[in-house]
């Protein structure tokens, strides 16, 4: 995957890395190789909401919501998406609506 999708600071690479317990998302800089932002299900702003939040899909989201907004404090409107080898449906999917949601353009 990495030889065709590649991040730059304007559009930078988007991420997505679960784990059996958690799911992790972050925009990577190709050009300088550096990572801007990362948020997971470990995020203190994530688990506030762990509490109303059911569900593993339902985490994802709300990680994708979070990367949004912190994407648009950094003024960051486009991204290209990276599921890293993994099939987009369940936690990644969901990642990625949340991200949309949050106003990032795929």
């Amino acid at each position: 995957m990495r030889k065709r999708i590649s991040g730059t600071p304007e559009r930078p690479r988007l991420v997505v890395y679960r784990s059996l317990k958690h799911i992790y998302a972050q925009l990577v800089d190709d050009v300088h190789h550096r990572s801007l932002l990362a948020v997971s299900s470990l995020s203190p702003q994530v688990r506030q909401k762990r509490e109303d939040v059911t569900g593993k899909c339902a985490l994802g989201r709300e990680v994708g919501l979070l990367l949004a907004e912190e994407a648009r404090k950094a003024q960051i409107s486009g991204v290209v998406f990276d599921r890293a080898g993994y099939l987009y449906h369940g936690r990644v999917k969901a990642v990625a609506d949340g991200a949309r949601e949050g106003g990032l353009k795929f």
